[in-house]
C-alpha cells in the first residue's frame, strides 16, 4: 500500500528552494516554533490533506520539462518534512526513477535516528540545512527548541559525506551579530560536504498569517536587516572557507 502524506500545499514553479525550477511540497507539520515563521499554518500536525505519492508524483511530472531545462528538481520543504520521513522517502525514490533531482529543505530537528533517516538522505541529491542560531540559549528563545539535535544532524551529513547547503536567516537582535557570525563560521570550517552558505535576511511577510489565525506576531516591529550588516555577516563567514551568498 502507498505511504500517504499530510501536505499543506505544493508550488509547481519555485525558484528559491534549490537549484533551478523546482516542483515544491510543503509538508505539514513542525516541532519548532520560530519566532519569524512565515508558515505559522504549517505547524498543526494534524491539518493540511492526506496525499499519495502516487498523487503528487503525478502533479509533479507534468513540469518535467521545466525542470529538467534549468536543472531544477523537486524539493520537499515545510513545515518540516523529516517529520514524515516514510514519505519523502518514497516520493524522492519515485523521483529518481524518473531521473528527478531530489532536495530535502529541513530544520534538521531529528527527533530519532532511525534507519528511514538513511533511507531518506541515501534519495536525496541536495540537502538544504536550516540552522539557526549557534548559541543554544538563543536559539531555544528563538525557535523553541535546543540546537542540539539540529548540530549532530549536521555532523551526521558530513560524516555521510551528504551534499549540502546552508542556510542562515538573519534576525536582528538575534542572530545578526559578530560572534554568531564566527560561532556558525567556526562550526562549518571543516565541513567539505557543503557546497555554500546561503544568508537569508528577516522579514516581514509571514505576520498577516498570523494576524489571520487569531496570533501576535513575536518580532511586530523588527525591520529587516540592512546592506551593511547582511556585508558583513558575510565577510565573517566566508572568512571561514565556504562560498556564502545572499
Amino acid at each position: 500500500m502507498s505511504v500517504k502524506g499530510r501536505i499543506h500545499s505544493f508550488e509547481s514553479c519555485g525558484t528559491v528552494d534549490g537549484p533551478g525550477i523546482r516542483f515544491i511540497i510543503f509538508m505539514q507539520g513542525c516541532l519548532m516554533r520560530c519566532q519569524y515563521c512565515h508558515n505559522r499554518d504549517t505547524w498543526d500536525l494534524h491539518d493540511g490533506r492526506e496525499i499519495s505519492v502516487e498523487e503528487i508524483m503525478k502533479e509533479a511530472v507534468s513540469y518535467r520539462h521545466f525542470m529538467k531545462a534549468s536543472g531544477g528538481g523537486v524539493t520537499a520543504s515545510g513545515g518540516e518534512a523529516m517529520l514524515q520521513p516514510e514519505f519523502i522517502r518514497d516520493f524522492f525514490r519515485a523521483a529518481q526513477a524518473e531521473n528527478i533531482h531530489t532536495c530535502l529543505d529541513t530544520n534538521g530537528y531529528i527527533r530519532k535516528h532511525t534507519d528511514v533517516v538513511d533511507e531518506v538522505l541515501d534519495a536525496t541529491d541536495l540537502v538544504m540545512l536550516d540552522l539557526k542560531q549557534m548559541d543554544d540559549t538563543i536559539h531555544q528563545e528563538l525557535v523553541g527548541v535546543s540546537n542540539k539535535r539540529v548540530l549532530d544532524f549536521a555532523r551526521y551529513l558530513h560524516k555521510r559525506g551528504q551534499k549540502t547547503w546552508i542556510r542562515y536567516v538573519i534576525v536582528p537582535g538575534y542572530t545578526d551579530d559578530e560572534q554568531s557570525a564566527h560561532n556558525l563560521g567556526a562550526f562549518i570550517k571543516d565541513m567539505d560536504n557543503i557546497e555554500k552558505i546561503e544568508l537569508l535576511p528577516y522579514h516581514q511577510l509571514g505576520e498577516h498569517k498570523w494576524d489571520a489565525m487569531g496570533y501576535d506576531y513575536p518580532l511586530s516591529g523588527v525591520q529587516p536587516p540592512s546592506k551593511e550588516t547582511m556585508e558583513k555577516m558575510k565577510e565573517i563567514i566566508s572568512s571561514y572557507g565556504h562560498k556564502v551568498i545572499y
